[in-house]
């Protein structure tokens, strides 16, 4: 029997960055884009256009970036937002609007403070605004599963009369449990006379845990699309996860009625880029992209696999990616094999000159660990900061003293404006001689509001990757570094937090309305 097809809306790159301190440059958003174009995500939401310049840039670039996916701008039933994100798909060989209002009677009251007949009036308005710029329109009833059964049936009705082919109820507040948001779909499909000319689609919360198990319930129920969000990233506790929501349908292909078209063996290398650009680690016992996700320590269940792995085992680990990226590349290589297994990973250099920078930087870590992983190279890059970033602090070289009884101390050399500079200064451990050091010379008065280590890749040779966020007059910056020396990758993460500063890249906290 053929199965319907379940169409994969990743907002990684918009609701996913919506949680406090996950902000990509523009360069990373692109990069991310490609892995998900390469996994063969069917829509990406790029970014919410008007929220900033640097979103509507952003937007800009990964429509024209990729080719294969759909790209989608977020706005709000507002000329101007649907206007910047018309203007920021223009590039996209697929485009699609999304245009949302809140439709619950909490939200239309206190909120927009709108009757029910005016927030009808401007949906209605607002997705045939956004016809007249793109063929594919997606209209969101934001706070849906607290909405009024009767308006939500009329809204529907009357949004896909204006032109709207995909209609999104979401669970804006991770409100809802499995049978009753299942139960509003089979619904509403029901209900509407003209259901039958619109995709619907779930966007879950997880603010109770129930993020995918809704999404799914949803499926049951006549849902064909479901957004979602690598390693379950999201503002709050999350969004339904990518990885679980397909392998999910992929696995139990003997209850689900969908079938998804993603490239499972890209899952793991998707999450690990995605954890690495924002600073947000995968958790262990995460499913399908932890580290212990087909991990077994249990004899009888290391018996039990050895003799048939299905005893223990529901899904192969190399189906989502595991085991997949082995040693590929060494101190040996040369830059065209470098290049070609940047450009497997979706990284792409503007110039002879960029890729030359990376190069000289893949051979220095060559020299220090013996074994080079995409992680590794994925950390080269994301390490190196992007979008033309000017780099007013440059980390040159240190020396750190760490001595039981006595106390830290670190000493750089740092080039500030083309400039060396010699400081020093001591702490209550390493790091924080390093950072107090840096203070020294940048002045920048910020506040530390994360410091955080992980190991790229297994074994004492692996690299460190550290994550600074800056704070400073209710913006933040998130810095990255990555070094076999953890103190020396803590100092780099620190020192490309204060280039972001110095750039303008510093955001306030991305909540804007959103569905």
């Amino acid at each position: 029997m053929s199965k319907d097809k379940l169409v994969i809306f990743d907002t990684t790159l918009r609701d996913g960055e919506q949680s406090p301190g996950a902000s990509m440059t523009r360069e990373e958003k692109v990069r991310i884009a490609r892995m998900l174009e390469k996994m063969r995500v069917d829509v990406i939401e790029a970014g919410f256009p008007i929220a900033s310049p640097g979103d509507f840039e952003s937007v800009r670039a990964v429509a024209a970036a990729v080719k294969d996916s759909t790209i989608c701008g977020l706005a709000r039933a507002t000329r101007v937002d649907i206007e910047s994100a018309g203007a920021a798909l223009k590039d996209a060989n697929s485009g699609r609007i999304h245009t949302f209002i809140a439709t619950s009677p909490i939200h239309m009251k206190y909120k927009l403070m709108l009757s029910p007949e005016q927030v009808l009036e401007q949906a209605v308005a607002a997705v045939k605004m956004a016809r007249n710029l793109a063929a594919d329109v997606e209209f969101s009833l934001e706070d849906g599963s607290r909405t009024e059964p009767e308006f939500m049936y009329r809204i529907v009705e009357a949004v896909i009369n204006a032109g709207a082919s995909t209609i999104n109820i979401p669970d804006t507040v991770g409100y809802g449990t499995p049978e009753e948001y299942g139960r509003m779909f089979r619904n509403v499909i029901a209900q509407v006379p003209n259901s039958d000319k619109a995709i619907f689609s779930a966007h879950c919360h997880n603010d109770l845990g129930l993020a995918v198990a809704n999404s799914m319930a949803a499926v049951i129920n006549g849902v064909r699309q479901v957004e979602c969000t690598i390693n379950g990233l999201g503002e709050r506790a999350g969004n339904a996860s990518l990885e679980e929501v397909v392998m999910a349908v992929k696995t139990r292909r003997d209850f689900y009625p969908v079938e998804t078209g993603i490239e499972t063996t890209q899952i793991v290398p998707t999450s690990r880029l995605v954890a690495s650009v924002t600073g947000f680690p995968v958790q262990p016992n995460k499913a399908i992209v932890g580290a212990n996700a087909f991990a077994h320590e249990s004899g009888i269940h290391q018996d039990g696999v050895l003799k048939h792995r299905e005893t223990y085992e529901i899904m192969k680990a190399e189906d989502v990616g595991w085991n997949s990226n082995k040693l590929v590349l060494g101190k040996h290589s040369g830059r065209a094999a470098v290049r070609a297994r940047f450009e497997e990973l979706g990284v792409t250099f503007a110039s002879p000159e960029d890729l030359n920078e990376v190069f000289a930087r893949f051979k220095s870590l060559a020299d220090k660990k013996h074994e080079i992983f995409d992680e590794d190279l994925q950390a080269l890059v994301t390490d190196k900061g992007g979008d033309d970033l000017p780099e007013v602090y440059k980390f040159e070289s240190m020396q750190v003293s760490c001595k039981t009884g006595q106390k830290p101390w670190a000493q750089l050399v740092i080039v500030k404006n083309g400039e060396s500079v010699t400081t020093e200064a001591e702490g209550s451990g390493p790091v924080d001689a390093t950072f107090k050091a840096i203070e020294k010379v940048a002045k920048s008065n910020t506040a530390l509001e994360l410091y955080l280590v992980s190991a790229i890749t297994a074994g004492t040779e692996a690299q460190g990757d550290v994550t600074v966020r800056l704070a400073k007059n209710g913006s933040i910056v998130n810095g990255v570094g990555a070094d076999t020396d953890v103190v020396a990758a803590s100092a780099k993460a620190y020192l490309h937090a204060l280039n972001l500063l110095e750039s303008g890249g510093a955001r306030a906290h991305p909540q804007h309305d959103g569905v």
